[in-house]
C-alpha cells in the first residue's frame, strides 16, 4: 500500500516528533524519499542539492547500491549479537582498521551507536581510569563555550550552548567551559593588536587552574567547531592545548564527531592539524550514515589499567558494533580508500572556498571560514562594526525566511542561531565544481532577498573592525 504525500505529511503532523524541531512546525516539512550522489528528492518530486551531507554524515553520497547490499548480506547472516562478552568478526576487523588508521597509539576501539555516546563513553572511561590508577578526584570535563557535543546528561553537561542546557538543568556536575576559536570575534586577538596571541588556548589552562588540576579528567575539544559556525584554530593551537593537558596529567579528547572520516581533508582531523589526542570520538562519516555506528578510539596508555585480572569498564549499549553496522561501515571505508575521496576533498577545497568566497561583496556576509567541505557563513547586520542581528530579526532572517526560501530554492543547509547567525555547509566528499557553483548561486539569490526584507544596503563595506566584547568569545 503506497500513502500519499499529504497522507504522510497528515500522519507525521499528528505522530512524528522531530529531532530539535518545533512540534508545530511554521511549515509543511519536507519529506525526503530517496536520493542519489549529492541530490535528495521529496515525495512530491522535488530535487535538492544535499549541501550538508544530511547532518554532516553522507560522504559518499546517496544512493550507494553497494551499501545496502552490504547490509542486506550481512543482516541475512548475523542480524544481530552484542559485544557483551561475546564478538562478531565485523566488530573485530573494523576495529582493527581503525586502530591501523589512527594515529600513534590510539588502538583500542570501543563501538557506539553515536557521537555524543562516545563523548559520554569518553567522559566515563577518563573517570574511571583515573579512579582505578589512584587520582580519584579527577572527575572533571572541560568544553568550550557553544561547543556542541551531545545530548545525553553527561555530553550535554560538557556542550557549551546554554539554551540547550537550561531546560534539563541541574545537568551532571563537575564541568567548566573555556574559550573557543572564534578568530572573528576573540577578545583576546582585540586585546593583543594585530595577531593571534592564542589566549583562547591559554584559557583552558586558566579554566583548569580555577577548577583545581588535579579535579580535571579530560578537555573535549572539536578540531574545527562545528556549533558557532565552523571555527577553526590558529596555529599552534593544538600544541598549546596539547603542552597544556600534559602539564596538568588531564586527557585531550578529540571530539571529531563531525570532523573525521574525510571531512577536512584527512582520516582524521587531529592528524592534519597536528597534534595527539589520547582519544578521538566519532560517528557519522563512518557509515556516511547508512548504519548508525560511533566510535570511541583509546590510548594503549588509557587501556592499561583494564587489561589486570578481573577488570572491566563498566559501560556499554545495546547496539554499539552491530553487525550490520560495522559491515556497512568497512564497505563505506572501501568506497573511500577506492575513489580517493580524501584526496578529492584536499583537491577540492580551494575551488568549495572559492565560490564561497565569491559572495563577499554582499553586505549581510561578516565572515566564511572553515576547511574541507566544511564551512560556515556569519551573517552581520553591519560589516564594518560586526554589528549582528537583534533575536527579533534573528528569527526573521533565519527561521521565518532564509531556511524556508534555501529550500525552495533547492538547497539543504542549515541556518544556525546557536551563536551568531550563520550558514553552514557540509556537501559530500564526492561534490565537485558544479555543486560549489549551485550553491554559491542559490546562497546568493537567497541572501540578497534577505537584505531586501531587512531593508539592507548590498554593497559590503570596508574590512571589519576588531570586536573587544570579551563575552563574544565566551
Amino acid at each position: 500500500m503506497t500513502t500519499s504525500p499529504e497522507e504522510l505529511r497528515h500522519l507525521a503532523s499528528e505522530h512524528l516528533w522531530g529531532q530539535f524541531s518545533r512540534l508545530a512546525p511554521d511549515d509543511i516539512t519536507p519529506i525526503m524519499d530517496h536520493g542519489e550522489g549529492c541530490y535528495v528528492t521529496d515525495t512530491d518530486g522535488k530535487r535538492y542539492l544535499d549541501g550538508l551531507s544530511g547532518l554532516f554524515t553522507v560522504q559518499v553520497g546517496h544512493g550507494r547500491a553497494e551499501l545496502a547490499a552490504v547490509a542486506a548480506a550481512q543482516a541475512e547472516k548475523l542480524a544481530y549479537f552484542p559485544l557483551w562478552t561475546y564478538a562478531h568478526p565485523n566488530a573485530i576487523e573494523l576495529a582493527a582498521r581503525l586502530a591501523h588508521l589512527a594515529p600513534g597509539d590510539l588502538n583500542r576501539v570501543f563501538f557506539t551507536t553515536g557521537g555524543g555516546e562516545a563523548v559520554e563513553s569518553a567522559w566515563k572511561l577518563a573517570r574511571q581510569y583515573f579512579k582505578t590508577i589512584g587520582q580519584p578526584s579527577r572527575v572533571k570535563a572541560i568544553g568550550r563555550h557553544l561547543a556542541y557535543h551531545g545530548t545525553t546528561m553527561g555530553a550535554l553537561a560538557i556542550t557549551g550552548i546554554p539554551s540547550f542546557r537550561e531546560p534539563f538543568e541541574p545537568l551532571t556536575p563537575g564541568t567548566a567551559h573555556a574559550a573557543n576559536t572564534n578568530a572573528y570575534r576573540c577578545y583576546f586577538c582585540a586585546a593583543a593588536g594585530n595577531g593571534c596571541n592564542l589566549g583562547c588556548a591559554d584559557d583552558i589552562e586558566e579554566v583548569i587552574l580555577r577548577e583545581g588540576p588535579d579535579t580535571v579528567a579530560a578537555v573535549f575539544i572539536e578540531p574545527v567547531q562545528n556549533a558557532g559556525g565552523c571555527f577553526t584554530p590558529a596555529d599552534g593551537y593544538f600544541t598549546r592545548v596539547r603542552e597544556i593537558c600534559d602539564r596538568y596529567g588531564v586527557l585531550l579528547v578529540s571530539d571529531e564527531t563531525i570532523c573525521a572520516f574525510g571531512r577536512l581533508g584527512a582520516m582524521f582531523a587531529c592528524e592534519r592539524l597536528g597534534y595527539q589526542p589520547d582519544i578521538i570520538t566519532s560517528a557519522k562519516g563512518l557509515t556516511s550514515g547508512y548504519s548508525p555506528l560511533g566510535c570511541m578510539i583509546v590510548s594503549d596508555r588509557l587501556a592499561e589499567p583494564f587489561l589486570e585480572p578481573g577488570a572491566s569498564f563498566l559501560h556499554g549499549y545495546t547496539f554499539a558494533g552491530h553487525p550490520v553496522s560495522t559491515a556497512v561501515a568497512m564497505a563505506n571505508l572501501d568506497i573511500m580508500e577506492r575513489e580517493n575521496l580524501i584526496e578529492g576533498v584536499r583537491e577540492n577545497e580551494a575551488a568549495f572556498r572559492a565560490a564561497l568566497d565569491g559572495l563577499r561583496d554582499l553586505r549581510i556576509i561578516g565572515d566564511i571560514r572553515g576547511m574541507g567541505f566544511f564551512y560556515g557563513i556569519e551573517m552581520v547586520k553591519d560589516p564594518i562594526t560586526k554589528e549582528t542581528f537583534s533575536e527579533e530579526e534573528g528569527e526573521l532572517l533565519l527561521r521565518g525566511f532564509l531556511s524556508k526560501r534555501l529550500l525552495e530554492l533547492g538547497l539543504i543547509c542549515r541556518a544556525d542561531d546557536r551563536g551568531d547567525p550563520v550558514i553552514q555547509l557540509s556537501p559530500p566528499l564526492i561534490a565537485r565544481q558544479e555543486q560549489f557553483d549551485e550553491i554559491a548561486a542559490i546562497l546568493r539569490t537567497a541572501l540578497t532577498e534577505a537584505m531586501d526584507l531587512l531593508g539592507m544596503d548590498h554593497t559590503a563595506g570596508p574590512a571589519p573592525v576588531a570586536v573587544t566584547d570579551p563575552a563574544l568569545v565566551r
